[in-house]
């Protein structure tokens, strides 16, 4: 008989969603062509060596598959290592610094109410669509210095990024997954298209914003190209809201389904960051990132040849049972809660301060207006259809 365990590979990864955990820490999938590595201390020790372990995961992508996307990857913080990633990634640490996030408190909490106060004359809300979506969109559009009214335009280019990794295999190239794919790259398109127009303006006409700051930087002397800024404000744009609207939806998703913490946190608000950190480590927004190994390494008992790819499932390191005790409870007084959420090593995410701040502003607000929120008992939530990011894509509310 075939276990749980022995099946397990990319295409079976979010069985930790229902408890079931993988028994070996790493693991090749014939299928899709990848080395998966599950175990908390393996996903740590992947993150903690670039050297070995690169984020340059571009360069294994076969070409057939490639095509149209080497263009993105210029100035893609993502996609960097080493001196070129810490040297770009400096570029915007003054966008995050504690102060300024701090300062971003009253902005953040008049945006909710905002937003709120659109659909507070009626007795539901999808929480996605009216407030966890929007609200980090904005507040990342005002940074950038793009209209936060285009937000609809960002959701559609977004979404077909997420979806384009619903299946994905090195080994068996179908030609869905090809079209999946050169569909993706023509939104991504669509998304640096808009953005280069900005970057060109702000050439002639600078502003007080993050594009006009990355359009006169210097690294080494030299300028950024356009390719290069146009990409670090892409993966900005993306990257900078979608953490925050799964981490927003899982937060009142995890208190919803337990209802004596919503309880006790409506009760105690000195509660909600904790309940904020659980939510993290219960359904990880990002529950898997990619590496490309640069030599032959051992890993978990494992031989993993060089130019492979591994991906390192966040969400189930987050649920190891020899790191969390009780890793399928959903506990906010667990301490320590050393989940990897927002990742590690030098990739770890650098608006995770943002997001935080973001999500409980949002939450604290959602329980002083709507003391009787709760899901909507006729509508169940709908979740993102991706393999690498965990959250509702839809989460109906009554109140």
């Amino acid at each position: 008989m075939t276990s749980v365990a022995d099946t397990w590979g990319i295409h079976e990864a979010q069985f930790w969603l229902r408890g079931q955990a993988p028994e070996a820490p790493v693991r090749y999938d014939p299928q899709a062509g990848l080395w998966c590595i599950f175990g908390y201390r393996e996903v740590q020790h992947v993150l903690a060596d670039p050297v070995t372990f690169s984020s340059n995961t571009q360069r294994l992508v076969p070409p057939e598959m490639r095509e149209g996307a080497d263009e993105f990857s210029e100035g893609n913080l993502i996609q960097m290592d080493a001196m070129g990633h810490k040297k770009l990634r400096g570029l915007i640490s003054h966008a995050f610094t504690p102060k300024v996030v701090a300062d971003m408190e009253p902005r953040i909490a008049a945006l909710t109410h905002e937003l709120l106060d659109a659909v507070a004359d009626g007795d539901r809300m999808e929480l996605v669509n009216d407030l966890a979506y929007p609200l980090p969109v904005i507040v990342i559009a005002e940074l950038l210095g793009v209209p936060a009214s285009d937000r609809d335009k960002f959701r559609d280019w977004g979404t077909a990024l997420m979806e384009s990794t619903q299946e994905f295999s090195f080994v068996d190239r179908t030609e869905a997954q090809s079209q999946r794919l050169k569909e993706a790259m023509q939104q991504v398109g669509k998304l640096s298209a808009y953005l280069r127009e900005h970057v060109l303006d702000r050439r002639e006409n600078p502003r007080d914003d993050l594009i006009t700051k990355l359009v006169q930087a210097e690294v080494g002397g030299e300028r950024l190209t356009d390719n290069e800024v146009v990409n670090f404000s892409n993966v900005l744009l993306i990257a900078g809201h979608i953490t925050t609207t799964m981490l927003l939806g899982n937060s009142v998703l995890c208190l919803d389904s337990h209802p004596e913490w919503l309880a006790r946190v409506r009760a105690d608000r000195g509660l909600v960051p904790a309940a904020i950190e659980e939510s993290l480590r219960y359904y990880s927004p990002f529950a898997g990132t990619a590496r490309a190994t640069t030599a032959e390494v051992e890993l978990g008992g494992e031989r993993i040849p060089a130019d492979s790819l591994v991906v390192t499932f966040l969400g189930v390191a987050n649920r190891d049972p020899k790191v969390f005790t009780d890793p399928d409870t959903f506990d906010p007084l667990r301490d320590p809660n050393p989940h990897m959420a927002f990742g590690r090593g030098a990739h770890f995410c650098i608006g995770a301060p943002l997001a935080r701040l973001e999500g409980r502003v949002a939450l604290n607000i959602l329980l002083d207006r709507f003391p009787d929120l709760r899901s909507d008992p006729d509508r169940p939530p709908r979740f993102l259809p991706s393999l690498s990011m965990t959250g509702p894509k839809e989460l109906p509310l009554v109140f």
